[in-house]
């Protein structure tokens, strides 16, 4: 056999071998699936149990000291309004730090009083625009009755709940079971977890979490 025609066929041999190699390493896409797994989107380990059978669970895990938690509210609000229905949406509170943990005190203190989505907002701004330091109990309870009509009383009453520090506490749990490491992250039924980093902008992580819903859907 000529040399030329040997060097041909080797060449042919490689390529396909290369072609192979690349098809068995590539993310596995369902026909019609707009959204990969391991790319768009993660898998939770082990899957966190909602207590939900006939709903699909969104959470949003975030944080009021997180700037881009704040970018990204007016999107999920608009989200909201207009979310697939059977679908239960709530936030929990990322605890990193004690600070964190703080903040997390003032979420659940607000919604035990019935003002969480009074106070979401402004307790946002206070942060990132007023400059406000949500350390100081005091201040935190003037934002209250300013904003929520809540009188100092009841949010200090309410702030030092053991019921609240209780779901501190679990927001914490609940954000190792999640593997959260950054936020903004949205989680879909407890099984997925997705970043504004891998669907590619916080905006497109709210469609990766519509074809998520949509799958969940789908399998109840």
């Amino acid at each position: 056999m000529q040399i030329g025609k040997l060097v041909q066929i080797q060449a042919k041999a490689i390529a396909v071998a290369a072609l192979l190699l690349s098809a068995f390493l590539a993310p596995v896409v369902n026909a019609g699936e707009a959204y990969v797994e391991g790319v768009h989107y993660e898998a939770i380990r082990v899957p966190v149990n909602t207590g939900l059978t006939d709903e699909v669970e969104v959470v949003e895990v975030f944080g009021y000291l997180c700037i881009h938690c704040y970018s990204f509210d007016p999107m999920l609000k608009r989200w909201e309004k207009t979310k697939p229905a059977g679908v239960d949406f709530k936030r929990v509170p990322a605890v990193f730090s004690e600070d964190w943990s703080l903040l997390a005190q003032i979420f659940y203190a607000a919604e035990t009083l019935g003002v969480g989505d009074k106070m979401h907002e402004p307790l946002f701004e206070s942060i990132h625009i007023d400059s406000l330091d949500l350390r100081n109990e005091q201040v935190v309870a003037n934002l209250f009755a300013l904003h929520a009509q809540v009188s100092k009383e009841e949010f200090g009453k309410a702030y030092s709940a053991f019921s609240v520090k209780s779901k501190v506490s679990q927001a914490s749990a609940k954000g190792r079971a999640y593997g959260i490491t950054g936020v903004p992250t949205m989680v879909v039924n407890g099984k997925y977890r997705v970043d504004g980093k891998m669907a590619g902008s916080n905006e497109e992580m709210l469609r990766v979490v519509d074809f998520l819903v949509a799958k969940e859907k789908a399998a109840l």
